[in-house]
C-alpha cells in the first residue's frame, strides 16, 4: 500500500488510509515509511540498540533526552492546570477500590443533552505520570460539546500489566453504567496509554456486564507488541514474563471485526521523530487491524517527536485535534 503525503486535512481521513501529515513545503516521504525499511528484526539487535529504540527521549529533534522529558512533564502539568481553571470538572471520581482507580471528568460547555466522551489514558511506560497531568487535552474538546475523562490506574511497581489492563477496562464499564447521556465512547491513549487503549478494543464485554458504544480510538505513539520490552530496563519495575507480555500485546489480541466493531474507527498515529521501532509497531498493528476488517487509518505527523505529538492536543488548530473532532462529528 502506498504512502500519501498530505497537508493537515480539513476533512476526515478516509478509512484504511496510510497518510503522512507533512507541511506543504516539505517534499519528503514519511519518516516511518522510510525508516522501517532500514530496520532489522528487533530480535537481532544488541541490547544497547534495543534500549535506544525504546527510549523515546533519545530520538527528539528539539532537545536532549533529559530536557525533553522535563519539558513534557511541565507542558502537560501546566496544560492540565489551565484546563481545570477554565472547565467544569468532577475530580477524583472513584471507579474502583484502589487508590489509583479514580477519574477526572471534564464536562462539555453545555452538558444538558447527550454528549460524546473521550477517555484519555496517559503514558509513562506504565510506571510514570498520572491522571493529575492528563487534563491538558480537554479545552478544545469540551468547547465542542465533548466530555473528556482522564483515567487513573495503578502504575508499576504497585500495578502490573494484567492489573492495569483490567483497571482501564473497568473504567469504561463504570462510565457507561453511570452516565446515560454518553452518545459514544472514544478512547485516546499516548505511548503506554495507547497500548492500554488498544487492549480495551479486544475486551470481552460480557465479563463486565455492559456493551459500551465505542465509536473510535486514537492511539498515539503506542507499543502494541510487548515482547521487546521484556528485554530492556523498562521491564525492571514491570517484571513482565514473556507469557504476560504476549497476553497483553494488542497485536496478538486482534479479533475479526464484528458488526459493532466495524462501527469503531481506529486512528493510529506516530510522530516523525519516534524511533524506527515505534514506527514498525504502529505499521504492523495498523496492518493487523486492517487485515481483520477493522476501519483503521495510520497518520504519521511530520516535525513532531514522541512528546509534542500528544502535547499539541491542547491546541484547537493542531492536525490531530482537528482529525479527532472530524471523526467524532461524523459518527
Amino acid at each position: 500500500m502506498g504512502t500519501r503525503r498530505a497537508a493537515p486535512p480539513p476533512s476526515p481521513l478516509p478509512p484504511d488510509a496510510l497518510i503522512c501529515a507533512a507541511p506543504l513545503q516539505r517534499d519528503t516521504p514519511c519518516a516511518g515509511s522510510r525508516l522501517s525499511l532500514d530496520m532489522g528484526k528487533w530480535q537481532e539487535m544488541t541490547k544497547e540498540e534495543l534500549e535506544k529504540q525504546y527510549a523515546p527521549s533519545r530520538w527528539s529533534h528539539r532537545m536532549d533526552k533529559e530536557a525533553v522529558i522535563e519539558a513534557h512533564v511541565r507542558e502537560v502539568t501546566e496544560g492540565t492546570r489551565r484546563a481545570q481553571a477554565t472547565v467544569q470538572t468532577l475530580l477524583h471520581v472513584p471507579y474502583g477500590g484502589s487508590d489509583g482507580e479514580k477519574l477526572d471528568i471534564y464536562l462539555p460547555t453545555d452538558p444538558s443533552g447527550a454528549f460524546p466522551l473521550v477517555l484519555y489514558i496517559h503514558g509513562g511506560y506504565w510506571q510514570f505520570l498520572s491522571k493529575e497531568e492528563s487534563g491538558f487535552i480537554a479545552p478544545p474538546l469540551v468547547t465542542q460539546g465533548i466530555a473528556v475523562v482522564a483515567v487513573g490506574y495503578d502504575v508499576a511497581p504497585k500495578g502490573q500489566l494484567d492489573v492495569m489492563v483490567a483497571q482501564v477496562r473497568c473504567s469504561v464499564a463504570f462510565l457507561v453504567q453511570q452516565y446515560s447521556k454518553i452518545s459514544g465512547v472514544y478512547l485516546c491513549g499516548h505511548s503506554a496509554g495507547a497500548h492500554l487503549a488498544a487492549m480495551v478494543l479486544s475486551t470481552d464485554w460480557e465479563e463486565y456486564g455492559v456493551t459500551p458504544d465505542i465509536k473510535g480510538a486514537f492511539l498515539v505513539s503506542g507499543v502494541y507488541d510487548l515482547e521487546p520490552i521484556t528485554h530492556i530496563s523498562v521491564n525492571n519495575l514491570l517484571h513482565m514474563s514473556r507469557e504476560v507480555a504476549r497476553r497483553n500485546s494488542p497485536i496478538l489480541c486482534v479479533t475479526a471485526a464484528k458488526p459493532a466493531r466495524k462501527a469503531c474507527e481506529v486512528l493510529i498515529t506516530v510522530a516523525q521523530h519516534d524511533s524506527p521501532e515505534f514506527h514498525r509497531q504502529s505499521q504492523e498493528y495498523f496492518q493487523a487491524l486492517r487485515s481483520a476488517g477493522w476501519r483503521v487509518s495510520l497518520l504519521d505527523i511530520a516535525d513532531t517527536d514522541h512528546f509534542d505529538v500528544i502535547e499539541k492536543l491542547s491546541q484547537g488548530g493542531y492536525i490531530l485535534t482537528q482529525v479527532i473532532l472530524n471523526m467524532i462529528s461524523r459518527a
